[in-house]
């Protein structure tokens, strides 16, 4: 049986708000397993961004445990947790979070500045490869387009080969054919042996996953495996490229070895 990389009981978020308490989590058993391409899916308010926070040791619980990777998370203090984000989660952000000044190589070097690696450069130099932007590592943000700075984000998610990739929206703000880009690059990282969840509000999207976690009023309300999800590759090849793009398609599958 696979081993569960995020496993939760009886997890609970509250927050209070003057003289009201906001349940936005409650009592949520989950486990996610290595290997698993899941999408968290709800209404706004219903707690899967809570969740996210959580798991991705960005927030605090009210009650309940949480392991990531077998090491329970609760009692450790910020600098503990923040060594966790480092070393074991990668995130992807809706707005891509690049620092706007900089280039990509550097934008992707920076967990590893944090983590005190020594060769940087060269692992960074290999994670852009790995998303197909080899020939845009010195371009600065303002000067790629925004899937292209979705790849960056990607590329500095994964260099520090992390047990987990967390992405918040990672499509939110792309056409459907750069979503469908993007969303085949997280496709061949997990055919790979990646863990992978993402919080989406596209139906479409989230049947590209194994996996769909459903939240309402801050419970799970169903956990469906997916038989046979969507391959955006297979998508792609139906849809119209514009020309600027083509240079940063997908590196092909064998690229993926991390």
């Amino acid at each position: 049986m696979a081993k569960a990389v995020v496993s939760v009981r009886g997890l609970s978020k509250s927050y209070v708000m003057g003289d009201q308490t906001v349940h936005a989590l409650r009592n949520v058993d989950c486990d996610i397993y290595e290997g698993d391409f899941v999408a968290i899916m709800g209404p706004s308010g219903s707690g899967k961004s809570t969740f996210m926070n959580l798991i991705g040791c960005l927030d605090r619980q009210t009650a309940g445990e949480i392991q990531l990777d077998g090491q329970l998370i609760a009692k450790m203090n910020d600098n503990q947790l923040a060594t966790i984000r480092n070393k074991y989660i990668g995130f992807v952000f809706q707005n891509f979070n690049l620092l706007p000044r900089t280039s990509a190589l550097k934008n992707v070097e920076l967990p590893l500045m944090y983590a005190g690696v020594k060769d940087r450069t060269e692992m960074s130099k290999k994670a852009l490869e790995k998303v197909g932007l080899g020939s845009r590592m010195d371009h600065k943000p303002s000067e790629l387009s925004g899937g292209q700075q979705q790849r960056v984000a990607i590329a500095r998610a994964i260099v520090n080969n992390p047990v987990l990739i967390l992405g918040d929206e990672p499509t939110g703000n792309l056409d459907s054919v750069t979503s469908e880009e993007i969303i085949s690059v997280f496709q061949d990282l997990n055919r790979h042996g990646k863990t992978v969840i993402i919080v989406t509000h596209e139906e479409e999207i989230a049947h590209h996953c194994k996996r769909i976690i459903r939240f309402r009023d801050g419970r799970i309300l169903k956990d469906e495996i997916i038989e046979n999800p969507i391959d955006a590759l297979e998508v792609l090849k139906k849809l119209p490229r514009p020309d600027d793009e083509i240079e940063t398609e997908p590196a092909p599958v064998a690229q993926f070895k991390l």
